[in-house]
């Protein structure tokens, strides 16, 4: 079928059967013809259509938004159609991998067998189902984390694998987080709200026996997690984290319930350390139980891998001479080497790594991508993670810490595109207004096929300490492969992965800072002559809805329209209403609004209180149960921008929180954005 007829048919069927004309008795009497003239049945006509039609899920609510054509539904299928796999886990026993994929509209589990190996799917859910990983030692079951709606309360279930039986394991009402086996399989520690929805505390289990679920730590804060278990499994590695910047490393004695201090050590002043506020990410015993490998930036401007010792002064920096941050490591089942991965300028760079020297023992080649998920396998040579790169969906891999050898376990589908023409991209580093030097992943159309200078999306990445990367575009290759849009990711001040320093750079006061890199990112495109200044638009999630919204308020009349997927409209509104459990992480990062000056600070800049000087077209997306930036966010935006006759498309979720997860939600997501950024960027 030529393309000209397909999309015919399907226009053809559309309107028919939205006028109320089409039927089977009209059909058999006039059949329609495609290709050669073979004729249609009208009920497969009509199935086809209404299958391309990717008709409005039930859940969304949708306001402003035109009605999408059906060409873009079929010039647009294609990006729909990717999927990726993710590694959870290794099995105990065999050497088979539990993984993350989606067959249908959510993430479920699967078990595979071999690399390559078919995948056979074990979870069933209209959730997503994510977080798997086996009993240690036997493997008879999984314990896996599920939420619902999107609202980020995730529960802890034990699927039997004889049988396929899901059994609740936690409250079904609090966040749990973080779950953690001991060595021996009979003990799993995890995070949880249940005693007063804020502070999370410590619990521990039997799960095979859910009744031998115990508080084991009562604490304060909503930032502690569970790291790690003694080999005698009679302590817990406790991390609790005040922000990004500042985290402290407790041992639990679960015998008496006692909690001593780890790090920074008691003599710290002692030691050469300064003592003052550092990040910690991970932390991990050692095979001997005596001593503590952790990543922390005490003393340095990036994550170093540190091995603490059980005597006192006994500290070692294991990657003093890599000068970036170790992001993600983990240690072998035999203490002898370390897993370690390097974030250098965005990419990751994996790393087997002597745990007594830090002596770098292999270094495979990888593309130019982005590692996560490390674990071991109990046979102590076989490394599991993700690995995801601009021409990849990420998949599952393995790798022979003895021969280097990388095997790749899943291969996902990129709906029949060839993954070679997917751009990758150009990394690119600028000055901002007071000379600080920032930098951006670029992605540029084929020039030769699309000639000259190219519309631009500037997208921004949320937390504010997240961080662009050079991971698998997804549908976003339709802008670049299809619309010739460029794409521009910054890494503004506050991103993760520069060093502390810039980390902290956009804090309380210094809010816009940030914003105005934007600003000094936007003068270097409107001089590079691939760029076509004239046509730019800005995307941004969550803080980078934010940033969307502060750029048009800044530079409106540089751009041409901003897409605000659930962003923050009003400060003082956020931190009023997001979870009691962010609340005081929230604080660190944009200040606390209990202070007049920070309020009125904070008040000043917000954008619903700044709606009118908006007057770029925008379009807000947002999920209902969003627990993190609430959806009054969105709310009072919206009311903002059509009080003063702006104009404002409005996307609604009512079964998704921070993001959509669900296939038919994202894909009209994506289609709708796609509709508005054809008419207001390109037109």
């Amino acid at each position: 079928m030529s393309t000209v007829s397909f999309r015919f048919v399907f226009e053809k069927a559309a309107v028919l059967e939205k006028h109320g004309r089409m039927s089977d008795k009209s059909f058999e009497r006039h059949p329609p013809t495609l290709g050669a003239g073979a004729p249609l049945a009208a009920a497969a006509l009509l199935a086809l259509g209404m299958a391309l039609a990717a008709q409005t899920p039930e859940s969304l609510v949708v306001d402003g938004v035109p009605e999408i054509p059906a060409e873009l539904k079929t010039e647009a299928g294609r990006y729909l159609e990717f999927r990726t796999a993710s590694f959870s886990a290794w099995h105990p026993v065999r050497r088979e991998m539990l993984i993350s994929t989606r067959f249908a509209d959510t993430p479920q589990l699967h078990l595979v067998a071999q690399p390559g190996g078919a995948r056979r799917q074990l979870t069933f859910f209209a959730e997503p189902a994510g977080g798997g990983s086996f009993r240690p030692k036997t493997g008879e079951f999984v314990v896996f984390s599920q939420d619902k709606g999107g609202g980020e309360f995730y529960q802890f279930y034990r699927l039997d694998l004889e049988g396929g039986r899901a059994t609740l394991l936690t409250d079904g009402k609090s966040r749990n987080m973080g779950g953690r086996w001991s060595p021996s399989g009979r003990q799993f520690a995890y995070s949880s709200t249940r005693r007063n929805g804020k502070d999370t505390d410590i619990y521990a289990m039997n799960p095979a026996d859910p009744a031998t679920d115990r508080l084991a730590a009562r604490v304060s804060g909503g930032g502690w997690s569970a790291q790690d278990w003694s080999p005698d499994e009679t302590r817990l590695l406790l991390l609790e984290s005040i922000s990004i910047n500042e985290a402290y490393l407790h041992e639990l004695n679960l015998e008496t319930g006692t909690l001593r201090p780890v790090w920074p050590p008691p003599a710290a002043s002692s030691q050469g350390l300064t003592r003052g506020k550092a990040a910690i990410d991970k932390a991990r015993f050692c095979h001997n139980g005596r001593s503590i490998l952790l990543s922390t930036d005490e003393g340095a401007e990036h994550l170093q891998l540190v091995r603490l010792g059980p005597d006192v002064g006994e500290i070692k920096r294991l990657t003093l001479e890599i000068p970036w941050s170790i992001e993600d490591f983990e240690v072998s089942p035999d203490g002898r080497k370390v897993a370690a991965v390097v974030n250098e300028r965005g990419a990751s760079v994996l790393r087997i790594l002597d745990s007594g020297t830090g002596k770098a023992l292999v270094r495979p080649a990888l593309p130019l991508g982005v590692v996560s998920g490390l674990e071991w396998h109990a046979n102590g040579r076989d490394l599991g993670f993700t690995l995801s790169s601009a021409r990849s969906p990420g998949d599952a891999y393995s790798l022979d810490a003895r021969t280097g050898r990388l095997e790749r376990w899943t291969e996902s589908e990129t709906g029949g595109l060839n993954p070679t023409s997917f751009v990758e991209p150009e990394l690119v580093t600028l000055k901002s207004f007071d000379g600080l030097e920032f930098s951006a992943f670029v992605y540029r159309p084929d020039p030769r096929k699309f000639p000259g200078p190219r519309p631009a999306l500037v997208n921004i990445h949320g937390g504010p300490e997240g961080q662009a990367r050079p991971t698998f575009q997804a549908r976003n290759n339709y802008w670049l492969n299809e619309l010739g849009v460029a794409i521009v990711y910054p890494n503004v001040r506050g991103s993760d992965g520069y060093g502390k320093t810039f980390l902290t750079l956009d804090n309380g006061f210094k809010r816009e800072d940030s914003v105005k890199d934007i600003g000094a990112l936007l003068d270097w495109m409107e001089r590079d002559p691939g760029l076509d200044k004239q046509r730019i638009a800005v995307m941004g999630g969550s803080y980078g809805g934010y940033m969307t919204l502060a750029s048009l308020i800044h530079f409106g009349p540089r751009l041409r329209c901003g897409v605000d997927v659930v962003g923050i409209s009003h400060f003082l509104t956020f931190l009023k209403n997001t979870q009691d459990y962010r609340r005081d992480l929230r604080r660190v990062e944009y200040g606390d609004e209990r202070d007049p000056a920070m309020a009125e600070f904070l008040g000043r800049i917000s954008p619903a209180a700044r709606a009118a000087e908006i007057a770029r077209p925008l379009f807000v997306i947002q999920g209902k149960n969003d627990p993190r930036v609430p959806v009054t966010e969105s709310e009072q935006m919206v009311k903002a921008i059509r009080e003063r006759g702006g104009t404002v498309w409005y996307l609604m979720a009512k079964d998704e929180g921070h993001g959509f997860r669900k296939k038919t939600n994202a894909d009209f997501q994506f289609l709708s954005t796609a509709l508005f950024l054809r008419r207001h960027l390109l037109n």
